[in-house]
């Protein structure tokens, strides 16, 4: 027999999934999108007037490039305008990675225009205007270098990175150090784990403690304790058993007499493709392989005038073709695993189910899917033998920072039924 709980009252909360640098992405699109419209313009225009026909070439292939990257911004756009529509049952924040995905199918047809081009110029190779055309390559560079710094000017990191430890500070594996008053003076408690399993270390600014005289608890949310006796490294106690996962607890130092309590909270957010804004890596996937193809042509024109090689020019076209099909290969595979709802982070996934199993808890069913970038949606089914409800297992794994939306299913399991099972 089993029983299924969930929570009395439904959670009303906000179904916006979106980056949280959405708005400045968008802004930075556009910018992009004028400046390339111009030189399209400019390229045209000083083509026709001065007869050449490979600055009106350029004028049009900028044209596409605007293109691609109005696609980038309208989803922006669109996505932030219906972000609170009831209408999406999850939110816009996969628009982005419609848009990305949609951006790489450009990406593709475009490296498998230009490699057919450049083999129909190995076998028939045209005559090359230098004079016209090293310039307007160069000119494409410039405009493409731009691009790339207007599309991520500001920013400075990786938002794809995660942190194991919210409150891991150090660059040589010491957690945030707190440091506590007492009668005796300033004692500072961190959680050591460079290389070695993680333990508390307790160390005092005026003089050495000693390890008889203190002694760490821990409780957690869940209401467990455990019990951490200290042993002497010389400059510092540092405790005899590890600290088992996951560091959200109140550490109580006892000290003589008294007791001090050290509240420690861990953070565990979205890693890799899961935190990634796809739709801006299209905008600057597209920059990037138009800057690509023009250093590939600049060096190959600079080649065939120099020692008359023609075929230099076909081949840094094939070249270009490949590099671009690798990109949008990699676009494509990524986001077309978030759009079909593939477990975006199996990394959290399994850290999800140990935090929910280790009091003895199984987790039946684990559904985790992208909702938007650094977002994550998952449901939870929980079999339990104890009376624990909802809202036990929603503070086990309030520290996964990214389950933007969270369901637990809590099925109460009778023991003597568990155990025939």
């Amino acid at each position: 027999m089993s029983e299924i709980s969930r929570a009395a009252i439904p959670a009303i909360h906000s179904h916006v999934f979106l980056s949280e640098g959405h708005g400045k992405s968008e802004r930075k699109t556009w910018a992009v999108i004028w400046l390339c419209s111009a030189m399209m313009v400019a390229e045209i225009v000083g083509g026709w007037l001065f007869g050449s026909i490979a600055l009106i070439a350029d004028g049009l292939h900028m044209s596409t490039h605007a293109g691609a990257l109005l696609l980038a911004a309208l989803a922006y756009t669109y996505a932030r305008r219906y972000a609170d529509d009831p209408r999406f049952t999850f939110g816009t924040g996969k628009l982005g990675d419609l848009a990305g995905f949609t951006s790489a199918i450009i990406l593709a047809m475009i490296a498998l225009l230009i490699g057919y081009e450049a083999i129909s110029r190995l076998f028939e190779p045209v005559p090359i205007r230098f004079a016209e055309a090293i310039p307007v390559a160069v000119l494409g560079l410039a405009v493409n270098v731009a691009s790339v710094w207007l599309l991520s000017a500001g920013d400075h990191h990786d938002h794809g990175h995660g942190h194991r430890h919210g409150h891991h500070h150090g660059h040589d594996g010491e957690d945030e150090a707190h440091r506590i008053a007492t009668n005796d003076g300033e004692v500072v408690l961190e959680v050591f784990e460079d290389g070695v399993p993680p333990r508390f270390r307790l160390s005092a600014e005026s003089a050495a403690l000693p390890a008889a005289s203190a002694t760490i608890e821990t409780v957690r949310p869940s209401g467990s304790r455990q019990l951490f006796a200290l042993k002497d490294r010389g400059d510092y106690l540092e405790s005899i058993e590890e600290i088992p996962e996951p560091h959200a607890f109140t550490a109580n130092i006892r000290i003589g007499e008294r007791t001090y309590p050290v509240q420690f909270e861990e953070h565990e957010h979205a890693h890799g493709s899961a935190a990634r804004d796809h739709n801006m890596r299209a905008a600057v996937i597209h920059v990037l392989a138009d800057a690509a193809v023009s250093v590939l042509v600049i060096v190959g024109l600079l080649l065939a005038r120099a020692f008359g090689w023609l075929w230099m020019d076909p081949l840094a076209g094939i070249v270009g073709a490949c590099v671009i099909a690798s990109w949008s290969f990699g676009l494509i595979r990524d986001t077309g695993a978030i759009l079909l709802d593939m477990n975006p982070d199996r990394r959290m996934a399994d850290n999800l189910r140990r935090s929910i199993e280790n009091e003895g808890d199984h987790v039946a069913d684990l559904h985790l899917w992208r909702l938007g970038p650094g977002h994550l949606g998952a449901i939870v089914s929980v079999e339990t033998t104890t009376q624990r409800k909802e809202q036990f297992y929603r503070a086990k794994v309030a520290r996964f920072r990214s389950l933007s939306h969270l369901t637990i299913e809590v099925r109460h399991v009778d023991p003597s039924v568990s155990r025939a099972a």
